[in-house]
This record gives C-alpha cells, structure tokens and sequence, in this order.
C-alpha cells in the first residue's frame, strides 16, 4: 500500500497535535490538582454519618449567619437522607450536601439549584424561597441501575 507524502505529513501532524494535547491535559490535571470548583472542603468519604453535620441530616434553623436555614442532605446508593424536608416561604436557605458512594446530582426542578455531589467533596448552594409549593428533588448524574427512582422533595410552605 503506497501512502501519499502529503498524507504522511498530516498524519503525523495529527498524531504529533493529540499526543500534545494530551500530555497538556495530563499535565495540567496532576499538577494543578482536578477539584469540583465549588468544593471547599473534603471529608472522608467512608465516615459521612460520623462527621458534623451530615451526622444530623434535615432541616436546621439557625442564628447570626446571612441565611436563615441549613438544609443538609446526604446522598447514598439511590436515596437522599432526609427524603422530604420544609422551610418557611421567604427564608434564606444554605443547602449542604454530599455522598458516600459515587457521584450523584442534586437538582430542584424549578428553580435554579443544581449541584454535583461527589464523594468526599461538600457543596454548598444559598438561595431564597420565595415561591410556596412542593419541589422534586433528583439526581441527574447517572449513578446506577436505581438512578431513576432517586428523589426527595422540598416544601416551601407559608
């Protein structure tokens, strides 16, 4: 099989632009570390239940902070701990969550809450409740055979 010239320069090129591309990325990822951006802090994912707060997952109300509650959620092989929680309309409400196992999502349909839960990473999202209703919760990070019935609810009530 006789290869035209041209077509061996650009194969090479080709090749030669992946291989850099790849050994960029490679670089930059062990380097510079691969974090969620949102995650501040990390916990040891096999000891969730024994760690402040996920200890205590629910509704917490609480004094001298910008928001009004906590809502701390723990995610795990198809289920979220609490499965329905409630806050009051108009309150400012810091949602902190994680999992135990493997990625999940977090996402209240309606509003603008969408996180990804990773093991051992805590994400953390504040907003206001400022629409009274019922709200499904779901993981939109496929995360097993279980992954469609994975949900919670959130009622804001008056």
């Amino acid at each position: 099989m006789h290869i035209h010239k041209y077509e061996k320069w650009w194969i090479t090129f080709g090749v030669g632009s992946l291989v850099l591309f790849l050994i960029i990325v490679g670089f930059s990822a062990f380097h510079y570390g691969s974090h969620p951006p949102s995650a501040k802090v990390y916990i040891d994912p096999e000891r969730v239940d024994e760690i402040a707060p996920f200890n205590n997952p629910g509704v917490h109300k609480v004094e001298g902070k910008e928001w009004d509650y906590e809502v701390v959620v723990v995610a795990s092989a198809f289920f979220y701990n609490p499965q329905e929680f409630e806050v009051p309309l108009g309150s400012t409400v810091k949602f902190i969550a994680t999992t135990k196992d493997v990625i999940h999502g977090f996402q209240i349909v309606g509003t603008n809450i969408n996180m990804m839960l990773e093991p051992g990473y805590v994400s953390e999202y504040v907003t206001t409740v400022d629409k009274a209703g019922e709200y499904l919760i779901l993981c939109n990070e496929y995360c097993g055979i279980g992954h469609t019935s994975m949900t919670s609810k959130l009622k804001v009530v008056e």
